[in-house]
């Protein structure tokens, strides 16, 4: 493994207090597109899930087949991964998120004219493909325009469109179920990306393309120079000789497959393992992802006042909040698989989505903490792909499990996944890496 430097390890003393005028609309205006770019990107991923009993009735699909169709999505969206950080590195996050607004909207709203299963698989491949560089776009937003101290609030909030999404998805997309057909609920949803990608164009710059001043340029200091530095293949390749490269894919591995056997299956699991009505599973399956709303703001917000407070570097500032976390995520799976209140069974899931995204929030953190500052997007990506990788996994081993057993065994296997994970962060995820 390459050696590893300490030169991003600076108190946060060092960074400026306040953003120029410019600059702060700048920050403000991106991160509030972040969030409704991410609360439509989940709502979309999201509402095959809510659908799928519907679905499954209308074209006759088993347990099985409704996981890889759950999978579909997650297994291209992970293979995106690896070009896509680098892609949005050399040629911004305007253009990558703008155009992957446009493709990802087409490829939902063909899910609503689908008519066999096949078909089905490819919009849902089409949804991943479109909507990987979110993500490490929003990653790239961050980097370019708020110091390395001041990156855990903004990354919490923009990671709280995926939880707030989820929320909303089951909450909306069922009263859309109940007075429309399931295939104009994708539809919809599609169109309403379509005009987030016309809003993202109008009012979303780079740093390069603003014509910084004397001042501005001040405040963002020299890490906005690097990090416009173009990224090459060689400097992609070279992610991979770090162990904190892999122990951020394999630690995200952990924290996603646990986040997506709720995630895509949540919905079918209170109706058929729990036997709640559809109108009550509405708000029962959005109460947990409302929490995990919460749970990105609390983490960003938290990982700062880590490292302000006790002077820790931002790598171990970032990291220790993902490791507490996904050990707890474990921890309340358990009692969620085994308890038999409902009531009791929701409270701990909602714990789960909670840290979960507490810990995703930290996460994404972390990524603008160890990366070097042309290689945010790129690490990011890595980071994402392993993640889905266990996204991939989750919803056909789960349902699986679960057509041949139960839900209870799917969940414990969550459990000991995310342990693991916890466990790859903490063990190799220690310093930041070396400038190039």
């Amino acid at each position: 493994m390459s050696s590893i430097s300490s030169s991003q390890t600076m108190p946060a003393a060092a960074e400026p207090s306040k953003a120029p005028p410019r600059i702060r609309r700048m920050q403000i205006t991106s991160l509030c597109l972040l969030v409704v770019a991410g609360v439509i990107n989940y709502m979309d991923r999201g509402t095959l899930a809510v659908a799928n009993h519907r679905i499954a009735e209308d074209m006759g699909l088993s347990l099985g087949e409704m996981g890889l169709l759950l999978s579909a999505f997650s297994w291209s969206y992970a293979l995106a991964q690896l070009p896509v950080g680098a892609m949005v590195d050399r040629f911004g996050p305007r253009r990558l998120l703008g155009y992957g607004l446009v493709f990802w909207s087409l490829a939902q709203a063909a899910g609503g004219l689908v008519t066999f299963f096949a078909q089905f698989v490819l919009s849902r491949i089409g949804l991943g493909v479109g909507e990987a560089p979110q993500f490490p776009s929003a990653a790239r937003v961050v980097s370019n325009w708020f110091p390395v101290s001041k990156r855990g609030v903004p990354t919490g909030i923009f990671n709280s469109a995926s939880p707030l999404g989820t929320a909303i998805a089951p909450l909306l997309l069922t009263q859309l179920l109940i007075v429309l057909d399931w295939r104009w609920v994708f539809i919809i949803t599609g169109a309403a990306g379509l005009v987030m990608a016309c809003l993202w164009f109008m009012l979303y710059k780079d740093p390069a393309n603003m014509g910084l001043s004397a001042e501005e340029k001040a405040y963002l200091t020299s890490e906005a120079e690097e990090a416009q530095q173009k990224v090459t293949l060689g400097d992609w390749g070279k992610l991979f000789s770090y162990r904190a490269t892999w122990g951020m894919i394999i630690g995200y591995f952990g924290n996603v497959y646990l986040n997506w056997v709720y995630l895509s299956w949540l919905p079918a699991y209170l109706v058929n393992e729990r036997h709640m009505s559809l109108s009550r599973t509405g708000f029962m399956a959005s109460v947990p992802f409302f929490c995990g709303f919460i749970g990105c703001l609390v983490a960003g917000w938290l990982s700062d006042k880590i490292i302000k407070r006790t002077e820790a570097s931002p790598v171990r500032g970032r990291r220790v909040p993902v490791v507490i976390a996904m050990l707890g995520m474990a921890a309340f799976t358990v009692p969620a698989a085994l308890v038999q209140d409902n009531n009791i069974a929701v409270f701990c899931i909602s714990v789960v989505i909670f840290l979960t995204n507490a810990a995703s929030a930290c996460s994404w953190a972390l990524v603008t903490a160890v990366a070097p500052k042309n290689r945010v997007a790129s690490l990011g990506s890595l980071q994402n792909f392993g993640g889905f990788l266990g996204g991939s996994l989750a919803p056909i081993a789960t349902g699986f499990i679960a057509q041949y057993s139960s839900f209870v065994p799917a969940l414990l296997t969550g459990a000991a996944i995310a342990f693991l994970g916890a466990a790859s962060y903490f063990l190799l995820v220690r310093e930041p890496m070396e400038q190039a």
